[in-house]
């Protein structure tokens, strides 16, 4: 049995999943190839996704989604919310004149089994499950019978709450009541890092009490003008008492679902963690940190990137009982190799050594590697790498990202060598976790307060990495890099070798390689 499962609305996905073997065949996302980040789903995702199917799938499946607003009767499908009785959908229907399966659940649900289907943990272990992200902000207990309880709500919109604040403080923002900017929760993230420790003062007591509580789906009601008289009103995100009140926020938040946690969550089973708060990687450290549950997962496509994934598992469940997947997180769109002018190109067959002196040498190399990983982060297929040691190395990257220069870089380490450089002795192999920086020679990676998002790498999960750390080690002394994600701005990952090239000449990289070839430019001026 193969089930086809699309995600309508932002990061639109498609996912197919063969029952039979309980496997993963592809996760496709719609922003991959350089389309807008956050898009739906389009024609070009739709036809390539077709074509690795040799039939026409058994189950068409559908996550639940909204017309128009979260609070409106247009539904997609199930709709949004919901995780009992009545909260999937289910009949035949005939496409391209064959009949299959149609199946539907919420986004609610969607976020459950995903989180549950790619869990390490065995088929009926009794896990808690956070959703949260720009709707939900609630617990739930799966139990041995699969059968889910809904613990509570503990916040409507946590997400959206944490993206306000930039809208608040940020003078260039002037979207309409009730819109904000998916990319923002991010930024707040870095911006954090840099608010003072201390007491609360009355300015960040008043703008949490009249955010915090608000019972509004998706903040539809809000628009920063509503507070034009408050101290942050357009203050400027990189202003001090913003990125203190930032700090302020995210502790209150995390607060809430914390002490509701510990007073209700008391059996120390795992914890799933899914929806778009789940890429707050100071967040999840501190889930860790509670001790309350005997371990954390959380998916690489804990966002909505995940929810076609999570829908297939829902229907494979409903047809077959079975909600655990074997899943690879190269899963994504594999990389198309069309012509270019190789001219301005030196082409090397791929030697790690090679590369390890060039990157040594202070040189930028974007690294292509088989497919696209699934989720929004860069692991190691779709990266832009550097020496970690220089802060010009992290201002260097930040440019040719066209990023605000607050903005930290990530590390990829040997996993082997995690407790060497990091606090957190653990494998990380989807960079969801911050960890304080024990090596004061990584200077690129480490962030204002002293952490980084380390990914950790072993030789069965991406083995060119590993070779190249490896390689990176012998040279340099340490097995760490700097990795950030291969992709114009605004845009998903890069997928084409025309769009290497473009880039590269374009932010001024010194080179890169696909696969098993090494392409440096020529010798040239003004590097970024």
């Amino acid at each position: 049995m193969i089930i086809n499962s699309f995600k309508p609305g932002h990061d639109g996905a498609i996912a197919a999943v063969d029952a039979s073997s309980a496997e993963l065949i592809y996760s496709y996302e719609a922003e991959k190839d350089s389309f807008g980040r956050y898009s739906t789903i389009t024609p070009s995702v739709v036809l390539d996704a077709a074509s690795r199917l040799s039939a026409i799938p058994d189950v068409i499946a559908i996550s639940g989604w909204f017309k128009k607003g979260l609070e409106s009767d247009g539904a997609v499908a199930s709709g949004y919310f919901g995780v009992v009785e009545g909260s999937e959908t289910v009949h035949e229907m005939t496409i391209f004149g064959r009949k299959v399966h149609f199946y539907s659940s919420t986004h609610e649900r969607s976020h459950l089994w995903s989180a549950y289907g790619m869990s390490p943990f065995p088929a009926g272990m009794p896990c808690y499950a956070l959703i949260w992200e720009g709707a939900l902000g609630d617990f739930y207990e799966i139990d041995e019978r699969l059968q889910v309880v809904h613990l509570g709500k503990v916040m409507a919109s946590p997400g959206d709450k944490f993206a306000f604040l930039y809208a608040l403080a940020d003078p260039e923002f002037t979207l309409p009541r009730g819109q904000l900017r998916n990319q923002d929760p991010g930024k707040l993230m870095a911006l954090g890092a840099y608010g003072q420790p201390g007491s609360i003062d009355r300015d960040e007591q008043a703008l949490i009490d009249f955010l915090l509580p608000r019972a509004d789906i998706g903040l539809h009601s809000l628009s920063k003008e509503d507070l034009r008289d408050s101290p942050y009103y357009n203050i400027g995100v990189t202003n001090q008492k913003f990125t203190t009140l930032v700090r302020r926020v995210s502790d209150a938040i995390f607060d809430s679902f914390y002490t509701f946690a510990k007073n209700n969550l008391t059996k120390r089973l795992p914890l799933l963690v899914s929806g778009g708060c789940g890429l707050n990687c100071e967040w999840n450290r501190r889930w860790i940190d509670t001790n309350l549950f005997s371990d954390v997962f959380i998916p690489p496509c804990t966002n909505d990137t995940g929810s076609a994934i999570g829908t297939a598992v829902d229907a494979m469940r409903h047809f077959t009982g079975n909600t655990k997947i074997k899943w690879n997180v190269y899963s994504g769109q594999p990389f198309v190799s069309d012509e270019i002018d190789q001219a301005e190109l030196d082409i090397h067959q791929l030697d790690y050594g090679q590369v390890a002196s060039a990157l040594l040498d202070n040189k930028v190399i974007a690294w292509i590697q088989g497919n696209c990983e699934i989720g929004p982060r860069a692991l190691g297929n779709r990266s832009i790498l550097a020496a970690p040691f220089s802060k010009d190395t992290h201002e260097r990257l930040n440019r040719i990202k066209k990023r605000e220069g607050f903005r930290p870089i990530a590390p990829v380490c040997l996993e082997q060598d995690v407790a060497l450089h990091f606090d957190l002795a653990r494998p990380s192999p989807y960079m969801l976790f911050f960890q304080k920086v024990l090596d004061n020679r990584l200077q690129a990676i480490t962030h204002a307060d002293g952490t980084a998002r380390a990914q950790t790498v072993s030789p069965e999960q991406n083995p060119p990495l590993f070779q190249l750390l490896t390689s990176f080690k012998a040279k340099a002394g340490v097995g760490v890099l700097c990795n950030t994600s291969l992709n114009f701005n605004g845009a998903g990952f890069i997928n084409r070798t025309s769009d290497v090239l473009k880039y590269t000449r374009a932010v001024g990289i010194d080179g890169f390689v696909i696969n098993d070839a090494f392409y440096l430019l020529k010798e040239r001026t003004g590097k970024a």
